[in-house]
């Protein structure tokens, strides 16, 4: 106890610092795993606090802030604002890399061990369970995560926060303003609060009152419908317990309840928004001070590189991060080498605007009318045929210093659900474009968003993927980003899918390619998303005049080319894929019960066992006939592994790892 408070006496105090984080307050040291050692890097410590920050609204590096003008000011005409955070680091300096891993919180969740360590998922990760295999720290990485989205909600799981300002009208009232809300659920439901997500249900905006009487509700069965408006005395500002309607200003509640896969779409005057780029300039100066901090810095001195990594939302926030051009802090101080964007599609997303919700995406079924996804959406220099702009999305990075080296990994779900080809094709999907040196492009092939795991059908037709791309193709990336940014050396070459080869391709062509099993059906559609106009402040000054925003015509999207057991053609083809006992997919279709049957089903990848015998209605070679025995199957996955590792998408060690669970398949005996 004696020790807690005199940590916090220490380090809980203003000082001048070379960042703009005003005050560390340190609220816990604690040993990592018991004092385990991690091979040469030795012993680890968990460090957590908060982060307090003041940032200058006349600094050109926050000119990009949305309502920062809006924000209460202090004394020093600075606005303040705090963050939680948490330090993993060697104890020994001198045995650490001198590397920061900065992971991206997904909705206040740290992922970043439980992806390269496969370590148990915990927001306090303390343990060996936590370490899992080990894997960052034996390479010497700090590991840092702080809370950066005013979106996350506290509920007793140790998400990290973020405490942002509200923006308020000059004369200090609430600001108002319309806001956008659509909800679909997978099962009837009397009541849904706004934005809710089995990830983590948001503090959304409320609305500006209870009756709010310029509000509508819509209803439709799916985009290709006209929606047909909700009579206003069907439904309320309320959320259903026990039984009956209690008032709730983020809640919406309907008599007949909602219907399994319907869409429904609030637009209703909300009040109170954070000033929500402020989370992206508190990431920025958070690192910096880490990274380049004076007095009460607890990494001072330690790194000398630092690499941001992020899934899915992380993924977009790291690149709109970057198409905001926050890479240099207030004094100029590069913050990032290097980034991993894992499955963020070509995405970016709802970080920086007002009344900004950060875990709002599109889908094919969902938030078609949320602005998260738009033009520019790729590295290089593009014409927008729609609306004759010019844009690339690294574009204010070039004015400096700041330029990061970036991989962008996917699975083939964001080809069909994210618009991933929109990373390296032109707008309107005729042609592949030329990629920044400075960034690659790496697919991994069948492989879906949400990473391996169990087979159950879930709310989909088809069994859901179990193919493990996550940690051994990271792990490699992760490796070739360090040299690629420390010693200059090549990292491996990217790899897509591309029109000029044929591995991508539209759907009609996808459709002739699939092979014609019986009971399996194609998608009919994919993600393609709007050019959505919210009005001319939009990309300006991040507040949109027109809500819901109008729809135009789609871009263009192409998907991944397959085989003719149905795996696709380019990308990193794990040997699970080029030495096949299944088909993967990047794909799966929803099951009727659940509404909108035979509709792309999210996020979900899908999963076909081959045959071991050849079976009627199934056109796939069976297993037996094309490995023989045990000792072929072995050589031909042997072979895919040893590859794979030659070209850098493999460590040692996950080849290894590789081939003994291999050795392990016994089909040949049945």
């Amino acid at each position: 106890m004696k020790l807690c408070v005199l940590i916090l006496l220490l380090f809980g105090m203003l000082f001048t610092a070379s960042a703009e984080v005003t005050r560390i307050q340190i609220e816990q040291r604690r040993a990592f795993a018991d004092g385990a050692h991690f091979g040469n890097t030795g012993a680890y410590e968990a460090i957590s606090g908060r982060l307090f920050f003041a940032v200058d609204p006349e600094n050109k590096a926050n000119g990009r802030i949305t309502d920062l003008d809006l924000a209460n000011r202090n004394a020093n005409g600075q606005v303040e604002f705090w963050a939680d955070f948490f330090l993993l680091q060697p104890i020994d300096p001198a045995k650490g890399s001198g590397r920061l891993l900065y992971d991206v919180h997904n909705r206040g969740n740290k992922l970043a061990l439980w992806t390269f360590n496969e370590g148990l998922r915990s927001n306090d990760p303390l343990t060996m369970e936590h370490a899992g295999n080990g894997f960052l720290f034996r390479q010497g990485y700090s590991l840092l995560w702080t809370g950066w989205n005013g979106d996350v909600a506290e509920d007793g799981t140790g998400r990290l926060l973020a405490g942002l300002p509200l923006a308020r009208q000059k004369d200090g009232k609430p600001l108002t303003g319309r806001n956008y809300v659509e909800f679909s659920v997978d099962e009837k439901t009397y009541s849904r609060a706004f934005f809710e997500s089995p990830w983590g249900s948001p503090k959304a905006y409320p609305s500006a009152s209870l009756d709010n009487a310029e509000a509508t509700l819509t209803m439709r069965p799916d985009r290709a419908t006209a929606a047909v408006e909700v009579a206003r005395k069907d439904w309320a500002f309320a959320e259903f317990k026990e039984g009956r309607a209690v008032v709730n200003a983020t809640s919406l509640y309907l008599k007949t309840g909602f219907k399994p896969g319907w869409i429904y779409e609030l637009v209703y005057t909300a009040r109170d928004p954070r000033v929500s780029g402020l989370g992206l300039a508190g990431l920025r100066d958070a690192v910096a001070f880490f990274r380049y901090g004076g007095s009460g810095n607890p990494a001072m001195g330690r790194l000398q590189q630092a690499y941001i990594f992020g899934i899915s939302q992380s993924g977009r926030l790291g690149h709109h991060f970057f198409y905001e051009g926050l890479n240099l802090d207030e004094k100029k101080q590069k913050v990032f080498d290097g980034a991993i964007l894992h499955v963020a599609g070509a995405g970016k997303g709802l970080f920086n605007y007002r009344f900004a919700m950060a875990t709002v995406y599109g889908t094919y079924r969902r938030a078609n009318l949320s602005p998260a996804d738009f033009f520019p959406f790729a590295a290089t220099l593009q014409t927008d045929p729609l609306s004759g702009k010019k844009g690339e999305s690294l574009a204010r990075l070039r004015k400096g210093v700041g330029m990061p080296k970036i991989f962008f990994v996917q699975t083939g779900t964001e080809y069909w659900s994210r618009a991933a080809s929109l990373l390296h094709t032109d707008v309107e999907g005729e042609k592949d474009i030329k990629i920044d040196e400075n960034v690659r492009i790496y697919s991994i092939a069948g492989a879906q968003h949400l990473g391996g795991g169990k087979t159950d059908k879930g709310i989909c037709q088809y069994p859901r993927s179990p193919l493990k791309h996550r940690g051994p193709v990271l792990r490699a990336l992760l490796v070739a980003m360090d040299n690629w940014v420390s010693e200059g050396g090549e990292p491996p070459a990217s790899c897509y899918p591309r029109i000029d080869d044929g591995t991508l391709v539209d759907l009609a062509t996808f459709g002739k390619q699939f092979p014609k099993i019986s009971g399996v059906m194609t998608p009919a559609v994919r993600y393609q998303p709007l050019q959505l106009d919210p009005g001319s402040r939009w990309h300006s000054e991040g507040i949109a005049d027109k809500v819901p925003a109008e729809a135009g015509e789609a871009y263009r999207t192409l998907v991944p080319a397959v085989d003719v057991d149905g795996n696709e053609l380019a990308g990193i083809r794990l040997p699970e894929v080029r030495v096949p006992l299944a088909t993967y997919m990047g794909w799966n279709l929803r099951d009727e019960k659940y509404g909108a049957g035979g509709v792309l089903a999210g996020l979900h990848g899908g999963y076909l066992a081959l045959p071991l015998r050849r079976v009627a209605g199934d056109p796939r070679l069976p297993i037996l006939e094309r490995y023989p025995t045990r000792e072929n199957y072995l050589g031909k996955y042997t072979d895919a592994v040893l590859d794979l590792q030659q070209q850098g998408y493999l460590l040692d060690e996950d080849a290894v790892r590789m081939l003994k669970q291999a050795a392990g398949q016994d089909l040949w005996g049945q």
